[in-house]
């Protein structure tokens, strides 16, 4: 196993109490126990776990030697050291992806930078789920099982298209479980193991996750996908995916006269483009992106969410595609889970008629916590580089020195979680960038920074190329 992909499994391994070894080995036996670490798992070298954890290799050494004496791991000279016993054949992987391990491990203090959303429910979605109570109550005939999602939030999220100048239906529409299972769907509908996939570089996570799931082969183009025509020429893609509105994690917005070539371009190539407008509704105040690029082509698929703009736990999503794509998607929808939760689509569709008030009031705070975020970085970590954005919720800020993937394991042990570049980078590379979000409170985001600068102080990255994530996983 490659350092970089242990290291995501390990999680938050040394926020405990005691010595880093014994946390490391603790960890380790974990993993071991519950198969993540099958019988003849080859475990990464002494000092390329060190210098990837950002630990002394004798802590390395130290909890090897441990589990070692319990049996669990083999080390011998010329061969490695693997985990204890024969090798059976490898269940599925899981994912061992930073953006969603965070979301399993406990608080227990931590500052979580890594996970970008916000962390209530706004007052306009409890006005929402009071006002659906006696429309629940009037409900008859109807057993509650919607695989392409509950009518009256389809029409209500056709209709908001319609006024951005996309003509929808509500057949064009499929409600999800929120952005991810979106993603997730399109990659098993669309897409076989082998399938090459354009992404941006860098681009959020959880698409590459749902890519990779499918056995796709990522291909890193520059942000707003930059060398399409060619790309496609080239290396025959199945699908391109992009995030045009207040891109995740740069908070870039490709111009108009850009949206409209690379949809007419992917259209005359037959590559399906996949355009997730998630943080579409995030423009700061005095911002506003382009029409989606639906609006530029009719074959474009479209991904949006509740999530960003009012609170993850509703977990409503959707996706607006021809209609021919929502009937498969459907179909593949019905076998997991029949449909999402009514009361929550019934509230998301009358939060949408309320959407305009909860932007508006939620720019002005999200551009006062970027600002805030920013100043402080500059003051405690002035040779950081921090641009600004005009909108979303992250900065992508590079390091002067050493990698991300090692000094986030130094954070971690100063109580802050942040994502290291590589894991948002089809191709492992970004290794001298970090992602943060600002969407924390400003008392948080002010600790986050001093103990960020705690820790970049007693960072003292190993000389050594530190290992890229693989650019395919079947």
């Amino acid at each position: 196993m490659e350092p970089i992909g242990l290291v995501e499994r390990l999680g938050r391994w040394s926020s405990g109490r005691g010595p880093l070894y014994v946390l490391l080995a603790a960890r380790l036996r974990t993993l071991i126990e519950d198969g993540e670490l099958p019988p003849g798992s080859r475990l990464p070298p002494d000092r390329a776990l060190a210098s990837a954890l950002a630990v002394g290799r004798s802590t390395v050494v130290a909890a090897y030697d441990q589990l070692v004496v319990e049996g669990r791991i083999v080390r011998r000279q010329g061969s490695g050291t693997r985990v204890a016993g024969a090798a059976p054949a490898p269940p599925r992987a899981t994912t061992d992806a930073p953006a969603f391990l965070h979301l399993l491990e406990p608080q227990d203090g931590m500052i979580m930078l890594a996970c970008a959303a916000p962390d209530a429910p706004p007052v306009e979605l409890v006005e929402a789920y009071t006002r659906t109570v006696p429309r629940l109550a009037g409900i008859t005939a109807d057993i509650g099982y919607h695989p392409m999602g509950q009518p009256a939030l389809r029409h209500a999220i056709a209709e908001r298209y319609r006024h951005r100048g996309v003509p929808t239906t509500p057949d064009q529409v499929l409600v999800t479980t929120g952005g991810q299972q979106a993603l997730s769907l399109l990659a098993r509908a669309l897409l076989r193991p082998g399938d090459r996939v354009l992404v941006e570089t860098p681009t959020y996570p959880g698409a590459l996750e749902a890519f990779r799931e499918e056995g796709a082969v990522l291909r890193g183009l520059p942000v707003g996908l930059t060398g399409f025509a060619g790309a496609a020429a080239e290396h025959r893609p199945v699908l391109a995916y992009v995030t045009a509105s207040y891109h995740n994690p740069t908070g870039a917005v490709m111009p108009a006269l850009h949206r409209r070539r690379l949809a007419e371009t992917a259209a005359a190539a037959g590559v399906v483009l996949v355009d997730d407008e998630v943080l579409a509704d995030l423009g700061f105040p005095g911002e506003s992106a382009p029409p989606p690029l639906a609006a530029y082509h009719d074959q474009v698929i479209t991904i949006g969410s509740l999530s960003k703009v009012a609170w993850g736990g509703l977990r409503v999503g959707w996706v607006r595609a021809p209609s021919r794509v929502v009937a498969r998607l459907a179909r593949l929808r019905a076998v997991h889970d029949l449909g999402g939760n009514v009361p929550a689509q019934l509230a998301a569709a009358d939060l949408l008629a309320q959407l305009g008030t909860l932007q508006h009031r939620g720019a002005a705070e999200r551009k006062a916590r970027h600002d805030h975020l920013r100043a402080e970085l500059a003051r405690h970590l002035p040779d950081w580089h921090v641009p600004a954005v005009p909108g979303g919720q992250t900065l992508w800020v590079r390091l002067p020195r050493g990698d991300g993937t090692s000094f986030t394991q130094a954070a971690l042990r100063h109580g802050v979680a942040v994502l290291p570049g590589t894991g948002l980078d089809a191709g492992g590379g970004s290794a001298e960038y970090l992602r943060l979000h600002f969407i924390a409170t400003p008392d948080d985001l002010t600790e986050a920074v001093r103990r960020l600068a705690t820790a970049w102080r007693g960072y003292h990255p190993q000389p050594g190329r530190v290992p890229s994530m693989p650019t395919m996983a079947i």
